[in-house]
């Protein structure tokens, strides 16, 4: 069960319910007792895999929602970001993109900050309603270690995952003395096909790990680094010279 006097996770839900990362944390969730899920992601056959899992291993409650954060709906459209109400709001979705390609081609570059940033927005401002922040729930999104520094390598997902930081920032700082938590990770490499043979696996953490580590105070608030040696790193290639971090 979860640790202390703090009210239990009985509902969740997911943008991104197809990352390695949130699957673990539905996964922890549903071992703890969490009873109610609600599912959203693009690639439907993978929802509907991982949601006939937990249906028939925890016997729980699933709703699958299939949508691409990027099909923005019509003006007109009043209803398209609605958001019922759960414990747990969890925001995973993202896409890392081709640096290369973006930098040529308006509809990757697009895509890559709709992913990260802009399709993102609408959903966050659905969750922390007016009403909602008055309650004792919690938001969890995660950002990205490359939004602390502009790098050759991936800038344009980098500058999607700073825009994000910021408005989380800012939204942290509305809801201070409310009972409503947000909590925004700040993740580092997580040992997913992402980046398994890319980068060493010394600087890896199982997704099972972080679900872990995240789910010992499920309403804390702030921005932190996941695992906890990023914060450490970060710092370090925050204050490399120009010439050195030209390189990364």
């Amino acid at each position: 069960m979860f640790a202390g006097k703090c009210k239990p996770i009985n509902s969740v839900w997911v943008l991104g319910a197809t990352s390695e990362v949130a699957v673990s944390i539905c996964i922890e969730l549903a071992k703890k007792g969490c009873k109610k899920f609600c599912l959203i992601a693009r690639n439907k056959s993978k929802v509907k895999k991982f949601s006939n899992y937990l249906k028939q291993t925890f016997r729980v409650e699933v709703k699958e929602n299939i949508l691409d954060i990027t099909d923005f709906p019509g003006s007109n459209d009043k209803t398209f970001y609605k958001v019922d109400d759960f414990d747990l709001y969890l925001i995973t979705a993202g896409y890392l993109g081709n640096i290369d390609l973006a930098s040529t081609d308006f509809e990757e570059s697009q895509k890559i900050i709709n992913s990260n940033f802009t399709g993102i927005i609408p959903w966050i401002n659905a969750i922390t309603s007016p009403e909602r922040i008055t309650q004792k729930r919690c938001l969890w999104v995660f950002t990205s270690v490359a939004g602390d520094r502009g790098r050759p390598s991936n800038y344009f997902y980098g500058a999607a995952k700073a825009g994000l930081q910021i408005f989380c920032e800012g939204l942290l700082l509305k809801c201070y003395g409310k009972p409503f938590s947000i909590r925004i990770i700040k993740a580092g490499f997580i040992y997913t096909q992402m980046t398994i043979g890319k980068v060493p696996s010394i600087l890896c953490v199982k997704p099972n790990k972080v679900a872990q580590v995240l789910l010992r105070d499920p309403y804390k608030n702030g921005v932190e680094y996941l695992p906890w040696w990023w914060n450490v790193i970060m710092l370090m290639v925050k204050n490399l010279p120009s010439k050195i971090a030209s390189r990364l």
